[in-house]
């Protein structure tokens, strides 16, 4: 396998050396560093080593949104940014990782993408759905199950052949797991068109030299879960309410946190 493509950045030296060779031969020509012929030279040339150098940096920097500081402006006009759901100032390293979500995001309608997105936010959620209590589908009482072992099918289902999950709605039944209530009892054909977005964790965002502003950002800032609220609320199923719960919330490892 041949190797990619390098990017080659030409100093004022390398064009010093270029022009040197180029100047005709002679006594009138001397080539001695410490010549006046060539301190010239080198100041004439070091200019177009520093366009380039400059010219690279944009290549190989600015071009990109994941790394961008000086187009970062640039790139967030173009993808109408910076978004009315954060409310609070941001960050370099958080209005990339914006920029990056906007142009990658794809959207979706299941539970998975609601908590991929918010694990690209920096948050930790899972998601409860509601259904009413109907007769012929629902027991009375405990009609909660336990995961066992040697099913022909690991993943413990309904009659409509949906995962049944386990408490908090998060990952399949294990063996010897009660699973979460089928059902909320008693109430209006109204309950299917509410979800439950529960936050485990707080946003945390540490400051990096590489992504920060001395004198402007903090050492810790842990994020409140505002933009997260707006963001689903913006793109949940136009019928439906979401009800956000932070009865678990959490700060996290305190070595972990968004980028």
């Amino acid at each position: 396998m041949s190797d990619p493509d390098q990017h080659v950045t030409r100093t004022g030296d390398d064009y010093a050396d270029a022009m040197q060779a180029l100047l005709p031969l002679g006594q009138a020509w001397p080539r001695d560093d410490e010549s006046v012929l060539m301190k010239v030279v080198r100041g004439l040339t070091r200019i177009w080593g520093d366009f380039e150098i400059r010219a690279s940096k944009l290549l190989e920097m600015e071009s990109d949104p994941r790394s961008t500081i000086e187009l970062l402006p640039d790139w967030e006009r173009n993808w109408g940014l910076p978004d009315p759901c954060y409310a609070e100032p941001q960050s370099i390293a958080e209005r990339q990782l914006t920029l990056v979500m906007r142009m990658t995001l794809e959207g979706g309608q299941s539970r998975q993408f609601f908590i991929d997105a918010a694990a690209m936010l920096g948050y930790t959620i899972t998601i409860s759905e509601y259904r009413p209590f109907f007769i012929a589908m629902d027991g009375c009482g405990d009609c909660r199950v336990y995961g066992a072992a040697g099913a022909p099918d690991p993943v413990m289902r309904n009659q409509w052949g949906q995962p049944i999950l386990a408490p908090p709605s998060d990952h399949n039944v294990s063996e010897g797991e009660l699973s979460e209530w089928p059902n909320y009892g008693m109430g209006p054909l109204e309950n299917r068109y509410y979800w439950t977005v529960h936050v485990h964790q707080a946003s945390l965002t540490w400051f990096r030299v590489t992504s920060g502003q001395c004198g402007v950002d903090p050492h810790l800032r842990i994020g409140l879960a505002d933009d997260l609220e707006c963001l689903l609320n913006r793109w949940k199923p136009g019928h439906t309410q979401i009800i956000f719960d932070y009865t678990n919330l959490h700060p996290g490892d305190p070595m972990e946190g968004t980028p």
